[in-house]
């Protein structure tokens, strides 16, 4: 599993910039959920080819994070 933190607090817009630009840089990419909690954390879970990326919004924890099963850094040259 690969893990990226993007943003050290969370923040909505940043949240929806990085759907945006997975959407736009990763071919195949699909969406397969989009879930909200009741703290206002955000979710967005996305899968291609069997592997799973999901992007969180985390106001637990605190930062915009993407978990993935892919490397995603071969996407974003």
């Amino acid at each position: 599993m690969y893990k990226y933190t993007i943003c050290n607090q969370p923040d909505e817009e940043i949240f929806y910039q990085q759907c945006t630009a997975l959407e736009k840089n990763i071919p195949k990419l699909k969406l397969a959920s989009e879930l909200s909690d009741v703290d206002g954390s955000l979710i967005r879970i996305y899968h291609m080819n069997g592997a799973q990326i999901k992007i969180k919004n985390d106001f637990y924890i605190g930062g915009v994070f993407v978990d993935s099963e892919l490397e995603l850094t071969q996407f974003f040259k």
